[in-house]
Parts: C-alpha cells; sequence; structure tokens
C-alpha cells in the first residue's frame, strides 16, 4: 500500500484545489468535463508577473509536499515563482470516469495529459492574475518526459522545460535497465553481482524438481506453493526477486526520506554488504535474506509469486481497489504507448532469462484483451516517437534534461531537498539547472 508524503514539520499543507478539465480535447463534440485536483503555493510571488513553476503529476497520486520543499521550491523562493502541481489524469484523486474499465481508459494517453496542463495553464494564468508571467514546468521520470513535450507541444504557453531522469524515447524491450542496475551494483565491486549469478544459478538448479521448489517456497517467504511447471508463475517469482535490486538502485541516497516512505535507509551498500557477508551461509541463503528483510521493511508477511493473482488484480476496474493506486493505469499506458518493458534479454546481467519481453506482452494480452499483442504495441511505440521524437527532443530549445549515471545518485535524485551528504555530480546538477532557468526568464 502506497503510504502519502508526510507534511514536514513547520509546514502547513495547502489546501486541496479542483479544476474543472475537459475529458476529450481532441473531440469538440464531446463537451464532458471532470474534477482534476491541484495543489498551489503562492508564498514567494513577488509582483504580478512573477515566474510560475509548474510541478507534472505523473503516475501516481499527487502530494501537496512538493509545492512546499524540494528543488523546485528552492528555485521558486529564489526567483520569486508561484508554484503548482496538477495531477495526471486516471491517477491519485483525479478520476474522469466512473472506473477504470478498458472503455474508459481510451481516455488515457500522453496526448489527453499535455491538453489538460496546458488548459490547466490557460485557466491559472486568468485565475491568478498570471498573463504576463513565464511559466516553466518540472517533472521526474514520465512526468519529466511530460515536462520536456509540454515545451514541445505548446511553447506559446511554457517559455522551459527541467526534465530530470526522463525516458522520452519509448521502447518495447529494455533490457538495459538489468545492466544499468548491474553497472551500480559493480560500483562497491565485481563479488556483488557474482553472488547474485550464483544466487540464481541455485535457484535454477533447485527448479528442476518438486522438493528443490518446495525450499524455495519456505526459504523466500513464497505465500502459495511456487508451480515450477507454470512459466509465468516462475517469471512473476523471478522478476520480484531482482525487483529487489531495482528498486533499490533506482532510488539510491535520493533524499525522500521526508516523503515517510519506508526504506529509504536501504541502499545499494545494504544489499551489496547482505550478498556478500559468508556468514549468512551460501549466495542463496544471502539471496534469501535480503528478501525477508525487504518484505519485512514494507510490512508484507510473504512474496507473492501468483502470476494469475497479479493479472486479477490488474483486471480490477474500481477506483476502491489496489490497482487504482497506479498499477492498472500505468500496466495500460504502457501497452499502448510506451512499452520500456525490463526485460532479462540481456547477457550483461545477473538475474537469469526468466522474465523476457514475451513475458511483458503476455501481461498486457492477459490484462487487457488479444488486441494488445506486440505488434499493436510496437505501432503504438513508434507513433509515440513520432509525435514526441524520441532521442531528436534532446536538440529542443529551451529544454534541460538531467541524467544521472552510477556514481552515487539516483532518479531524479536533483528534485529532492538538498543534503550535505550530495555528490559533487548532483551539486553541479542544480547548479547548472539554476542557471538556465535564470536565462529563461531574463530572455524574451
Amino acid at each position: 500500500m502506497l503510504q502519502a508524503p508526510k507534511i514536514p514539520l513547520g509546514f502547513s499543507a495547502p489546501p486541496e484545489n479542483w479544476f474543472i478539465q475537459r475529458l476529450d480535447h481532441f473531440d469538440d463534440s464531446n463537451t464532458e468535463t471532470w474534477k482534476q485536483r491541484f495543489y498551489y503555493n503562492d508564498t514567494f510571488r513577488k509582483t504580478k508577473d512573477s515566474p510560475v513553476f509548474l510541478m507534472v503529476g505523473g503516475e501516481g497520486a499527487i502530494s501537496p509536499v512538493w509545492v512546499l520543499i524540494g528543488n523546485m521550491m528552492k528555485y521558486a523562493e529564489g526567483f520569486g515563482a508561484m508554484a503548482f502541481i496538477l495531477e495526471h489524469r486516471f491517477y491519485g484523486q483525479s478520476h474522469p470516469r466512473s472506473d477504470m474499465s478498458d472503455a474508459n481508459l481510451k481516455y488515457l494517453n500522453s496526448e489527453q495529459a499535455l491538453a489538460d496542463l496546458a488548459a490547466f495553464r490557460q485557466a491559472m494564468s486568468v485565475k491568478f492574475n498570471l498573463t504576463d508571467s513565464k511559466w516553466i514546468s518540472f517533472g521526474g521520470s514520465y512526468p519529466g518526459s511530460l515536462s520536456a513535450w509540454l515545451r514541445l507541444k505548446y511553447p506559446h504557453l511554457i517559455h522551459g522545460a527541467v526534465a530530470s531522469s526522463a525516458p522520452v524515447l519509448a521502447q518495447l524491450n529494455f533490457p538495459e535497465y538489468l545492466e544499468v542496475v548491474t553497472a551500480s551494483l559493480e560500483t562497491t565491486g565485481p563479488d556483488c553481482t557474482k553472488n547474485i549469478a550464483n544466487a540464481t544459478a541455485a535457484i535454477e538448479e533447485l527448479l528442476d524438481a518438486d522438493e528443490g521448489t518446495k525450499k524455495l517456497t519456505n526459504l523466500f517467504r513464497v505465500c502459495e506453493p511456487l508451480n515450477r511447471r507454470n512459466d509465468n508463475d516462475v517469471s512473476t517469482f523471478s522478476s520480484n526477486l531482482a525487483g529487489l535490486f531495482m528498486g533499490v538502485v533506482q532510488y539510491n541516497k535520493d533524499n525522500r526520506a521526508f516523503e515517510g516512505v519506508p526504506g529509504t535507509n536501504i541502499t545499494i551498500a545494504t544489499v551489496c554488504g547482505i550478498m556478500n557477508d559468508k556468514s549468512l551461509g551460501p549466495a542463496l541463503m544471502r539471496y534469501a535474506k535480503l528478501n525477508s528483510l525487504i518484505l519485512d521493511t514494507y510490512g508484507e508477511k510473504c512474496l507473492d509469486a501468483s502470476y494469475q493473482n497479479a493479472i486479477n488484480s490488474l483486471r480490477n476496474v474500481s477506483w476502491d481497489s489496489s490497482a487504482a493506486e497506479g498499477g492498472r493505469q500505468w500496466t495500460y499506458q504502457t501497452c499502448t504507448e510506451f512499452g520500456f518493458y525490463q526485460t532479462t534479454d540481456s547477457d550483461n546481467q545477473p538475474f537469469g532469462k526468466r522474465f523476457p519481453l514475451k513475458y511483458s506482452i503476455q501481461q498486457c494480452m492477459d490484462v487487457f484483451g488479444e488486441a494488445f499483442n506486440s505488434s499493436n504495441l510496437a505501432s503504438g511505440i513508434r507513433q509515440t516517437n513520432t509525435n514526441y521524437g524520441g532521442k531528436g527532443i534532446a536538440s529542443s530549445r529551451d529544454i534541460v534534461f538531467v541524467v544521472f549515471y552510477p556514481t552515487g545518485t539516483a532518479h531524479c535524485a536533483n528534485m529532492y531537498p538538498e543534503s550535505d551528504s550530495d555528490s559533487p555530480q548532483l551539486k553541479q546538477a542544480r547548479e547548472v539547472i539554476k542557471q538556465h532557468i535564470a536565462k529563461w526568464l531574463i530572455s524574451g
């Protein structure tokens, strides 16, 4: 269960606000509307034409925390800017339709989301008398892509864009993700990934027999007996285990403790420390120890390796379901316009070969229907890259991309509050962003 970020001590939460938004921006005959959630902070606004900073919401609920603290608000204070954050349609409390049925999710895509942002920007300019202000968008990960695309598609509305760790190239198969995870783990030395590979080999050997599979069920606290004859269950099991490392690497030392989420103290050093600790037994036992640590940290009693359980959850269309936290919606977006499937289709990683591309494609078809096959998804991805330019957007004017490599930083690290322990690269990135903003605000 996702936890709402906590409001830091010394801050008061701004009130929740709602904007009347169009359901379909590209069909003039459709006049349906819905209410979209947003927060704002005008504490630092100095004049009528003060700049406006717009934080783009993404594949989860927004929090008022982001218009209180964080790097955007540090810039807002320095530049005297008013700040907004707008929730993405179909996420959080922004519900365009009564449920998340397939028929309703046709209104969920990046183009509609960008049009939402443009309409919101226009309306807020009038509501708050910001007609002479320059607007700059901010976002990280998928919202980082939206931030860049917003400047690309609506340059008359957005003066500049900050895109942190933004995957602007839609890509069906994304095996490079595990390669980056591997490179990050190897910053502690070669033993960590060697021990993961040894543990993976031991798992593969145990999967060859029923008794071995029972041992894996017990060792890794699997909720239901693991069925080695069900390829999808084994893929789910393997993916979940690799996910222990993927999550830690992605958010390693990212200063997000203020959000009140668990696990912020578990770093690359933590997981590799466990995998390299010979006192815990063979590599397989160390892997199991790490799995238990993660389960306990997040309050999970067991590891759910049932493929069907996952599919059933993602098929739930109710706003009251756990899938409504973002799982069903984001799966739909990956199955229609992005891909980004983090597979084991690379030899340069230690996690085996158990969740190849076909596993992800099968999920799309099992959740949304046979039409969501690899051919149609590939077509959707081509359209996304044609629409936004893929990597070609990097040459676009007034967009700054912030990318971190395995040097002690993390995904979207620049967006979080500053810390004395921040790496020189991270400090430099924040300063470069500040310089770009200053140029944008000075330019015509």
